[in-house]
């Protein structure tokens, strides 16, 4: 049971992470700087750490901005506003994400900003899918958890829409407002340790580009505590220190 715990938060902090600090921060917000070695190494840590949820970053980036501009809107991809559900609201969501992986792919003037050109096929291919099913269910096997233990396979199956599906649709409807601003967003603190920042989504909404999630003494950005350690280590070059 204990390994079971272990392994689940161990995944899903990593995963989160890398949504957070590569595709949110990074990818769609360029809200620091990285050589491209270091971002070919968080490309990849991305693809490990999320395995069949893998998001291609930049139809990811443009599926988020494409948020932003429409926050709360009928054009807003994943507002709560516009649907009666979550699980409605996430397959509006891939179903986007889809239409823009496939119009980024027909546009023959489109330039790939942040392109892994076989690493992206792969992730996107039903073989993806097959050796993911094969690791996690070795691991299962090699840890010797009990049988009743796979029923959280599809955890790590589906860790992005899960984290994605808690912040969009929490983030837009439950918790505190500092700003007025033009849309519903909000900051769900009682559940934001499990999200490393990501859920302080009005004070996010409110300063679009900084780095740091948090604004009011109580509140911490996990996420952004790190990318300090990395702007430390030189890893990163942060806009804000």
């Amino acid at each position: 049971m204990v390994t079971l715990i272990y392994l689940l938060l161990g995944h899903w902090f990593l995963s989160l992470f890398c949504q957070s600090f590569f595709l949110h921060r990074y990818c769609s917000h360029h809200m620091f700087k990285m050589n491209k070695t270091w971002e070919r190494v968080f490309y990849f840590l991305t693809y490990l750490t999320q395995g069949p949820s893998f998001l291609n970053p930049e139809s990811y980036a443009t599926l988020h901005q494409r948020h932003h501009k429409h926050s709360d809107k009928p054009q807003d991809p994943h507002s709560p506003s516009n649907h009666s559900s979550v699980m409605h609201m996430m397959m509006n969501t891939y179903h986007d994400y889809k239409a823009i992986l496939v119009e980024q792919k027909t546009r023959p003037d489109h330039k790939n900003e942040f392109s892994w050109n076989r690493l992206d096929k792969f992730a996107q291919s039903k073989y993806n899918t097959y050796l993911w099913v094969i690791i996690y269910c070795s691991l299962y096997y090699f840890l010797e958890l009990p049988w009743w233990a796979y029923a959280a396979l599809p955890l790590h199956f589906f860790v992005g829409p899960i984290q994605g599906a808690i912040v969009n649709w929490c983030g837009h409807k439950m918790g505190y407002r500092n700003f007025a601003t033009k849309d519903f967003s909000r900051n769900t603190l009682p559940i934001d340790f499990a999200l490393m920042g990501e859920l302080y989504q009005n004070n996010h909404h409110k300063f679009g580009q900084r780095l740091n999630f948090a604004h009011r003494w109580f509140e911490i950005d996990f996420t952004f505590l790190v990318a300090k350690v990395l702007n430390f280590l030189r890893i990163i070059k942060m806009k804000e220190a």
